[in-house]
């Protein structure tokens, strides 16, 4: 089995793939590592979920992306990005995970927990959901908290408690309560962000302004126990009986995989990876960044929509160093 190639690809996010068609155009060798399923992270969003973007604003490789509404599921995507894999026949390994990346450009050395590759260059591409920002309170650790969401049905019934004000506690708010829950959410700014899905925002407001589901602005938890919850708000300490929290407190880069990887991270809160904006190139010459993970903590900066192209300004630098 050939483990060489010009071209070694971390992640099978859309943004890898994207990066192994342009490895396709280009006659590069290359092969994609993912440590999870195909486009893992879109799997791993709510089962009910739809996305911001309207469908052709997703597509990559000229693959047509026919949605049956304006704007795409979870379960239309990942059959969209698995024709997209099997369109341009793409070199995929799933369920294998980078441990460590040595050498330098032209003979790196790239040891997963499957086997050993050599790659003449490296592209980042592993996004941001898999790391959880969390709330670093008392009880953060109890089974009953969870950072994802897959679905509503097993909390029927129970009494939830949401943390955040973005897309993700506002889904969640509002599908589990629908589905029965009795759903209190607690937001450390006074209001909904203004980035919400405009067509969902209204509807957790009108709940909010009935009193079927509860809310404390300018609020945050300050303890997790078995069957309760203390929430510092501005009226003091509230304690709320509690049966499952989901903190929908967002996600961020994995940042010891990129040190490791000799990637260097701003100090400040941003934690910017150092990389140039025309080409994406590391401080690691050989080395490249593509898609979400470029912006740090800035999750909100990159998208599939606007980094479609990151792949196409790493393959120039690739074949312009190729002819040097």
């Amino acid at each position: 089995m050939n483990n060489e190639y010009d071209v070694i690809i971390i992640g099978a996010g859309p943004i890898g793939l994207r990066c192994g068609i342009e490895a396709v155009n280009r006659k590069k060798s290359y092969l994609i590592i993912e440590k999870g399923c195909l486009v893992n992270s879109i799997y791993n969003y709510p089962t009910n979920m739809t996305f911001f973007s309207t469908s052709e604003r997703l597509e990559i490789g000229d693959v047509p992306f026919v949605s049956h509404g304006d704007k795409p599921t979870r379960r239309e995507s990942l059959e969209y990005f698995r024709r997209v894999t099997e369109s341009w026949n793409l070199n995929v390994n799933t369920y294998e995970t980078v441990k460590n990346i040595d050498g330098e450009k032209d003979n790196f050395i790239v040891m997963t927990d499957k086997g050993r590759y050599t790659g003449r260059d490296i592209i980042i591409a592993t996004g941001f959901y898999d790391k959880p920002n969390l709330m670093n309170v008392p009880g953060e650790e109890l089974p009953k908290v969870h950072h994802y969401f897959k679905e509503a049905h097993p909390y029927a019934y129970h009494k939830l408690l949401i943390v955040g004000a973005g897309n993700s506690a506002v889904d969640v708010a509002l599908e589990t309560y629908r589905r029965g829950s009795d759903v209190t959410i607690v937001i450390r700014e006074d209001k909904l962000k203004d980035s919400v899905k405009y067509w969902v925002k209204p509807d957790l407001e009108n709940r909010i302004k009935e009193g079927t589901i509860k809310a404390y602005f300018n609020s945050k938890i300050s303890e997790i126990k078995e069957k309760e919850i203390d929430i510092k708000t501005p009226d003091g300490i509230m304690t709320v009986e509690n049966d499952f929290v989901f903190a929908m407190t967002g996600y961020q880069p994995d940042f010891s995989f990129l040190k490791n990887a000799g990637v260097t991270i701003s100090d400040d809160e941003a934690k910017t990876p150092q990389f140039d904006e025309s080409t994406f190139e590391t401080n690691r010459k050989g080395i490249y960044l593509a898609g979400v993970v470029c912006g740090g903590m800035e999750t909100g900066k990159w998208f599939i929509e606007n980094s479609r192209d990151h792949a196409i300004n790493i393959f120039d630098k690739i074949e312009k160093d190729s002819k040097t």
